[in-house]
């Protein structure tokens, strides 16, 4: 072990420097990453459909690349899925990392090749912890170990030669052999698909290990540290491992977390870490333990191009690179990946807190969505479950919104609907049942997050009086016209504003 830390420290030193470049040639970097990109997959079919081989500028490729959506790309993933090479990205695809879906699909399943895997879905984690020691020089995390809880989705074959299933069961399957020694529990552990299961042999081999930190979305965690509590008895987690210093949290936002992970964790030892990643990559790092935005990663064989949102509904909006973005603008991204994802709309927002280097705030999605606990549920989903509600309840809805219910000390999260009915159900209990199950069967993401009911119970409905929305969009001065009632958010905006009217 004191070998391993003296090697991982010293290459720490030498990435920390790579980075600091980010701050002096940011747009040389971005540049360097649009080549390499083209020249790697110049051969390939998409390469020679849109002759990358003629390329020699970032308009070029503009022109000669248009944008993409999972739709797009799906023939083309659905032949990599069967084993066909040499598609979007040179050689074969071996793991495709599964995640909600689109309106017509369930899961969508984004190539995971050899490059990206390596230098970019692994080499994020890395930097995290790089950027950590950098900030905290004297933290012993390596002298610790990093408890892993794992994918809701075990690896599943889905040819002769590839597999699919959650991003972080690919990584825990890839890792290099010495990461056993720095990692708890065991890989056989960590990718245990049945989620109790996993978390009691989790609690049976990790409590008498030294763990100094931990990765992943907030909600799981919670999960994991009150069945921790229950099987101990201890007051918080700190008497269970008390040399915990960081968690490194991403994938919704950490907020409405914050006070319980504090009241886990009374210390102001515990540092926490935001990371941006996803199953098309690993895109920031919050860098500095002074602000909340995250560094912009530019050298993991991603090119990013932004939209700026108040052009996104125009029928040509503008595309822009690193070098036009301004401060405090929504933008979407648009990314081109050493996964062989060409200018693909990842549907995530983002605005610029800092240039040079370059930092970003995650600010949401390009639709409403609800997606507070993981579960990235957007109105298309919403729109075909209420459908299948009412149809099997002969009910009718006039106006809708939902949003989230955070997790507390006491309970768990689940999502608020506020309907008001034009024909209300018989029953309001089973329309709730309905729409939970449709809910469950059209996305994938929701069916994980509702399992046993471990990190999401079943919708709440509040039926309400009819004209509740009429008076409430009244009431915002936004009656007529292009004003629309929003059906999904990922606050409590709306659903406090309602039941404060319906309290009046």
């Amino acid at each position: 072990m004191p070998l391993l830390n003296s090697v991982v420290q010293w290459l720490n030193f030498k990435r920390t420097y790579e980075i600091q470049l980010y701050n002096e040639h940011p747009f040389e970097i971005q540049n360097e990453v649009l080549f390499d990109l083209i020249n790697s997959a110049k051969e390939t079919k998409w390469g020679k459909l849109h002759n990358y081989d003629k390329i020699v500028t970032a308009k070029d490729f503009q022109s000669a690349v248009p944008m993409q959506r999972y739709n797009d790309i799906k023939p083309y993933v659905q032949q990599l899925l069967e084993g066909e090479k040499n598609l979007l990205w040179p050689g074969e695809v071996k793991w495709f990392a599964k995640s909600s879906g689109t309106t017509s699909d369930k899961s969508k399943f984004i190539p995971v090749t050899k490059e990206s895997l390596e230098d970019c879905h692994m080499r994020g984690p890395k930097d995290v912890f790089a950027q950590f020691i950098k900030n905290y020089p004297e933290t012993k995390i390596l002298k610790g170990k990093t408890l892993t809880l794992g994918g809701s989705h075990r690896l599943n074959k889905s040819s002769n030669n590839s597999y699919h299933g959650d991003l972080s069961a690919i990584l825990i399957e890839n890792v290099p052999f010495w990461a056993e020694f720095i990692r708890t529990p065991s890989v056989e552990i960590a990718l245990i698909e049945e989620f109790d299961e996993k978390i009691n042999k989790i609690i049976e081999t990790a409590l008498d290990q030294n763990v100094t930190s931990f990765s992943g979305v907030p909600s799981w965690y919670l999960v994991l540290f009150k069945k921790v509590l229950e099987k101990t008895g201890k007051q918080n987690i700190l008497e269970v491992w008390p040399n915990m210093e960081v968690f490194v949290h991403g994938g919704v936002n950490f907020e409405p977390y914050r006070k319980q992970y504090y009241n886990l964790f009374p210390s102001e030892q515990m540092h926490y870490m935001e990371t941006y990643n996803a199953s098309e990559g690993f895109f920031g790092i919050q860098d500095s333990p002074h602000s909340q935005d995250m560094l912009l990663m530019l050298d993991y064989g991603v090119y990013y191009e932004f939209i700026p949102m108040d052009e996104w509904d125009s029928d040509n909006p503008g595309v822009i690179g690193l070098k036009d973005v301004e401060l405090n603008k929504n933008y979407a991204i648009v990314i081109s990946t050493n996964a062989g994802l060409w200018r693909y709309i990842i549907g995530d927002t983002v605005k610029f807190t800092c240039k040079f280097p370059f930092k970003i705030k995650v600010t949401g999605r390009t639709k409403h969505f609800i997606n507070a606990f993981g579960e990235e549920v957007i109105i298309d989903n919403a729109e075909k479950a209420i459908q299948i509600a009412c149809d099997h309840t002969d009910s009718i809805v006039n106006e809708y919104t939902a949003g989230p219910i955070f997790m507390d000390e006491n309970h768990k999260g689940a999502h608020e609907w506020i309907i008001e009915f034009e024909k209300a159900p018989n029953d309001i209990d089973f329309f709730a049942n309905v729409l939970d199950n449709s809910l469950k069967t059209i996305n994938s993401d929701y069916e994980a997050k509702r399992f046993k009911n471990l990190t999401l119970e079943k919708p709440h409905i509040i039926n309400a009086p009819k004209g509740t929305f009429y008076n409430w969009m009244k009431k915002r001065q936004k009656v007529g016209g292009q004003n629309k009632i929003p059906r999904l958010s990922n606050d409590r905006k709306y659903l406090d504003e309602l039941l404060n009217m319906l309290a009046e």
